[in-house]
């Protein structure tokens, strides 16, 4: 055999013997915990191994009803710092699409300053809505509305993806449809409700103010006027949808600047709310979850109960230190999604960016599982926006494993059914064809591994595709050659121009495949790209197994027989 022969059968060995190291884990189940130097294996998508399916949907009423109101605050903020006073007035929501902000002045003649200090600041962020008097309204810009809803969407892909990667799922699929909703799809998720919980948890931190001026039994009275007027709250339904239509309600009543919050307590036996301790809280939090650099459990060594405890960015942590430095004596807040979950008493000016989180009463690991999942939503991140479920599909193994079985024996059927013909109609060649088809299997299945792809059903009809057009690309190179033989060209040329003539018509059919798999792994999705993915390795596998290792192993079988035979 001449050299160059053996430089592409050692390369043939060495892809071959790398295909088959990494397949190992695969095929003889090894765990992670093992000494084999390979850890990845084939993953399962949700079709095959079962897990949970979500549609997500984004309400974008709420999140331009935050923004609108935290860039109030930072008007105020920066007009103080000018010299110029102001007053926060109310959040006009008669368009809820188009909350506006109104601000007060408490001298006239600084209307102009006001004006435009806010436009040098906040130029296409915010746009003047009402100028009357010592009144002026803001609302967002067009701008800024198309800015929030693609980087919320965008964040919010971010954010499930990190809580999802702590929560340990393995190759999770998180997209965008449209610009208002987001596919989750988990395979091999078994905990439905804690991960719906940990992926919904929109993990809005804030610490505000309690106002304790007000009596007990007056925010009672309030509460049992809304309760007669039939706005409670209800099993089942959005606690802060109901917040929301309660403060509403009560805007007349409640001080100005302030809101209603409360503080859940939870049976134990049946998890179900017993009773809402509420809080007359700061409508405008001076501190968010956006300051917050890392939370932990701890454990508190004298209650032996665990707790969160938060630690704040440089920035964050000086306005922690500087709010319970000018309210010592007062209560603040410690909110996180409209529940008050510690309201402490500032004793001292807090220094060094540190807070904690108690959980409340319950057992020990129900704390602690409770702590957890805290700590893990605000380390992954706060959501920019609330999440309504809108669809929800649980797939169960057992499905997955049926179509695996079924699959497995749809492809050995048709595998005995494809060899027999093969070696009934082109005899000895039909052994290099049926070789060739299983390297090629092999090389696909070692890609999944190295790219980490996962294997849908639809990749297993992507790889059923590949081993059609394996055939295929056979099919071609054999009659070229018996079409050489038929005009009386000797073994050895045949064999060659058979090869060379076919090689064209492969790569033209193969490319023309390729084209349509990219277009559909660039504009498709979830199964869609399984398909994609697999059929893409499959064509460059097809490309390699039929046409250059079967040329190799043609040029061995003509060199054995000295070109006098040709079993085709």
């Amino acid at each position: 055999m001449k050299r160059s022969w053996w430089l592409k059968f050692t390369g043939f060995l060495f892809l071959l013997g790398i295909s088959i190291f990494v397949l190992i884990p695969t095929f003889l189940n090894y765990s992670q915990d093992s000494h084999y130097p390979v850890k990845s294996r084939i993953n399962l998508g949700l079709d095959l191994q079962g897990g949970l399916y979500m549609v997500l949907g984004i309400d974008f009423k709420k999140v331009y009803h935050d923004e609108v109101i935290g860039y109030a605050r930072k008007i105020e903020y920066l007009l103080g710092d000018e010299g110029v006073k102001v007053k926060l007035g109310e959040l006009d929501e008669t368009d809820p699409l188009d909350p506006k902000h109104s601000i007060f002045l408490s001298d006239l003649s600084q209307k102009e300053k006001a004006i435009a200090l806010v436009k040098k600041f906040f130029p296409s962020i915010v746009r003047l809505t009402k100028d009357d008097e010592n009144q002026l309204g803001y609302g967002l810009t067009k701008i800024e509305k198309t800015k929030i809803e693609e980087q919320s969407v965008t964040k919010s892909i971010e954010v499930i993806r990190n809580r999802i990667d702590e929560f340990g799922v393995t190759e999770p699929e998180i997209v965008s449809q449209g610009n208002d909703r987001i596919i989750v799809a988990l395979p091999g998720v078994k905990d439905i409700d804690r991960a719906k919980n940990l992926i919904g948890k929109t993990a809005k931190l804030s610490f505000k103010m309690v106002n304790d001026e007000v009596p007990y039994t007056t925010i009672n009275s309030w509460l049992e006027k809304a309760s007669n007027a039939g706005i409670s709250y209800k099993e089942g339904n959005r606690f802060s949808d109901y917040l929301k239509t309660l403060n509403d309600y009560l805007k007349e009543d409640i001080p100005e600047g302030y809101e209603l919050a409360f503080e859940k307590k939870v049976s134990k036996l049946t998890n179900e709310i017993e009773s809402q301790i509420p809080y007359l809280v700061e409508k405008a939090s001076k501190l968010g979850g956006d300051a917050l650099q890392d939370a932990r459990v701890q454990i508190d060594q004298q209650k032996n109960e665990p707790y969160v405890s938060l630690e704040f960015k440089a920035q964050g942590a000086k306005i922690f230190e500087q709010l319970t430095g000018e309210n010592i004596g007062k209560r603040l807040a410690i909110i996180l999604d409209g529940n008050v979950y510690s309201a402490p008493n500032i004793q001292t000016k807090i220094g060094g960016g540190r807070a904690q989180i108690t959980l409340g009463s319950g057992g020990y690991n129900r704390l602690l599982k409770e702590a957890k999942d805290l700590a893990l939503v605000l380390r992954a991140g706060a959501l920019p926006v609330q999440l309504d479920f809108l669809e929800q599909r649980t797939v169960g193994p057992s499905l997955g494993q049926d179509s695996i079985a079924k699959a497995r024996i749809a492809a050995t059927i048709g595998c005995i059914l494809v060899f027999v013909f093969i070696l009934i109609y082109y005899k000895f060649s039909g052994v290099i064809a049926i070789f060739t088809l299983g390297v090629n299997v092999i090389f696909v299945l070692a890609c999944l591994v190295g790219f980490e792809a996962t294997l849908t059903l639809p990749g297993i009809a992507g790889i059923a595709l590949t081993i059609g057009m394996a055939i295929d690309a056979n099919i071609i190179i054999y009659e070229r050659i018996r079409e050489e033989v038929a005009k009386g060209v000797g073994y050895y040329k045949a064999v060659e121009s058979g090869f060379s003539h076919a090689f064209w018509t492969i790569i033209d059919a193969n490319i023309t495949t390729a084209l349509a798999g990219i277009c559909l792994l660039n504009f498709g999705t979830g199964p869609i790209k399984g398909f994609a993915v697999t059929l893409l390795i499959g064509i460059v596998a097809t490309v390699y197994s039929s046409y250059f290792v079967g040329k190799m192993l043609y040029e061995f079988y003509m060199n054995k027989v000295e070109g006098q035979v040709l079993s085709i």
